[in-house]
């Protein structure tokens, strides 16, 4: 029923020509420029960020960060005992489930037990050991070796199950039942019209943390931040760059992000030509990325380093390798390679002609959705050094879909996260932690590299570990399993008289989600 209501009364936001309805003081809408980002639990939400900061809202971590740091939720405190290789945790007593039940140390461990047999592609709990439940709310988690990630992973990232709900699952992914929303977070889920991109929740009364500011929270899909944020059909939207000075002059609060969102191209390197290293590098010296930026973005963002990490992460390699836009370059490593041109100017091998298959889609940066021009600019690249290219334009999700499945050559994609825990080089390059994730390259070839990405993970010394990532991205850079492109510029709008102040957060929500949605917004 509700989800015919939200419908009505989002219609004047869908709908051009229409005035929007003024918000209630305990109402708060975003507008989100795709909508449907699944539903809002574990196993439904969709593996990107949006999907993710939806169902923490209704499901709470241990740990959470805020504008200063990492800060106590389900956890009150934590610490490492180096002896004993564990995490030791104290939960919050006034912590309890959205159905009234306490929540319990019985909870994490249950949780991290049910993730080993039913894997949640956003953390990993391979590195854990059996965990000791020391009383109602007291809990270690012992390592199987040093896990460097684990207060970012396991700890600000795990959402904690109710084990009096989730015991009785045996289809995490199939569950939808009233039990599959029963959370711990600030919010109860109530609707998600899955046709509008609409979401509704309501605060918790009972939340452990004080009751949210906002009672009712609703995210509606919009193609216009401008007019939904001006009409008062949202007050916090995701903008495009040169959205923010007629923002700023109508009253609006602009945030600006760091460099946390990464453009790049997917290449699947399992198949000839990408198989080669050097075939590789001729597509990086053909595509010119500033041109990208500026034809497509109106010179708004940042030509990427080739080794994933922006300049703004504190373990970014200054020295990663860059190669400079130079189609002769890229010409002369295709001659090298056994093709030649044909009389149109196009290159071609053994009488077959080089034809590539490019795929693309309108990319949602941190909830906004960008029309991609992105792909025609890199066909135009390609075809200007005699690389014929086919350009497929599809639904995000289908383009992920083909990406997961390797039913591709060449895609333009592109993700958060580059600016948390660097285990992200892992989830981004190894198919050994990547591999449920639409945005891994899953390049497993370079036994160095493979080295140094699972001794990264192992290693609790800040600057030994700083020294190995760097060197990781040196070798990603030289193998070129994908190909980053820029850093688009990350900003968005709101309207402050809500009396809710957002931020980005530093090095990202959770494990380094580049949104500025921070749940703890709508507490503190």
């Amino acid at each position: 029923m509700f989800g015919f209501v939200l419908a009505v009364l989002l219609a004047a936001f869908v709908l051009p020509g229409l005035t929007a309805p003024a918000l209630a003081l305990d109402e708060l809408r975003i507008s989100d420029g795709k909508g449907d980002w699944g539903y809002p639990n574990p196993y439904n939400h969709y593996p990107r960020g949006p999907g993710y900061l939806r169902m923490a809202l209704v499901y709470d971590t241990l740990i959470w960060k805020d504008k200063n740091g990492y800060i106590p939720a389900l956890a009150d405190k934590w610490s490492f005992l180096p002896q004993e290789q564990a995490f030791s945790f104290e939960l919050n007593p006034k912590a309890k489930w959205h159905d009234g039940k306490p929540v319990t140390a019985e909870d994490v461990a249950f949780t991290i037990s049910y993730f080993r047999k039913h894997p949640y592609p956003w953390v990993s709990v391979a590195n854990l050991g059996e965990v000791k439940v020391l009383g109602p709310h007291k809990l270690k988690i012992p390592l199987k070796k040093p896990y460097a990630p684990f207060i970012s992973d396991i700890g600000g990232t795990m959402p904690v199950l109710p084990k009096h709900v989730w015991e009785k699952v045996k289809d995490p992914k199939a569950y939808r039942g009233p039990g599959a929303f029963t959370g711990s977070g600030p919010y109860l889920f109530k609707d998600f019209n899955k046709a509008k991109g609409s979401y509704l929740f309501e605060a918790f009364d009972g939340y452990y943390l004080g009751k949210p500011k906002v009672e009712r929270l609703i995210f509606v899909k919009g193609k216009n931040p401008i007019m939904a944020l001006t009409t008062k059909a949202a007050s916090f939207s995701s903008i495009k760059p040169d959205m923010a000075p007629i923002l700023e002059k109508k009253g609006f609060v602009v945030l600006k992000g760091g460099r946390g969102w990464n453009k790049k191209l997917m290449i699947n390197h399992r198949i000839a030509p990408f198989n080669d290293r050097r075939f590789r590098r001729a597509l990086v010296h053909a595509i010119n990325r500033q041109e990208i930026i500026d034809k497509a973005h109106r010179g708004l963002g940042t030509v990427a380093s080739l080794g994933l990490l922006s300049k703004d992460h504190p373990m970014y390699n200054p020295d990663t390798p860059d190669y400079a836009y130079d189609p002769a370059k890229a010409e002369e490593i295709l001659k090298s390679l056994g093709y030649s041109k044909d009389k149109d100017g196009f290159f071609a091998k053994d009488g077959k002609p080089l034809e590539l298959t490019l795929l693309a889609s309108n990319i949602t940066v941190a909830g906004e959705r960008v029309p991609d021009r992105d792909g025609e600019i890199i066909k135009l690249q390609l075809g200007k050094v005699g690389i014929k290219v086919k350009l497929i334009n599809l639904e995000q999700g289908t383009t992920d879909a083909k990406v997961k499945n390797w039913d591709f050559q060449l895609a333009v994609s592109g993700h958060g996260g580059i600016m948390g825990d660097p285990k992200i080089l892992n989830e981004l390059i190894y198919s050994k932690i990547g591999a449920g994730s639409v945005n891994c390259a899953r390049f497993d070839d370079n036994k160095e590299l493979n080295r140094l990405l699972d001794e990264s993970l192992d290693c609790m010394d800040p600057a030994k570990r700083k020294k190995m990532v760097q060197e990781i991205q040196r070798i990603y850079a030289e193998e070129l399993p994908a190909i980053s492109l820029f850093y688009p510029e990350n900003v968005c709008a709101y309207d402050a008289s809500k009396g809710v102040e957002w931020y980005f957060t530093p090095g990202g929500i959770s494990k380094g989600i580049p949104i500025a949605q921070n749940k703890m917004s709508l507490i503190r």
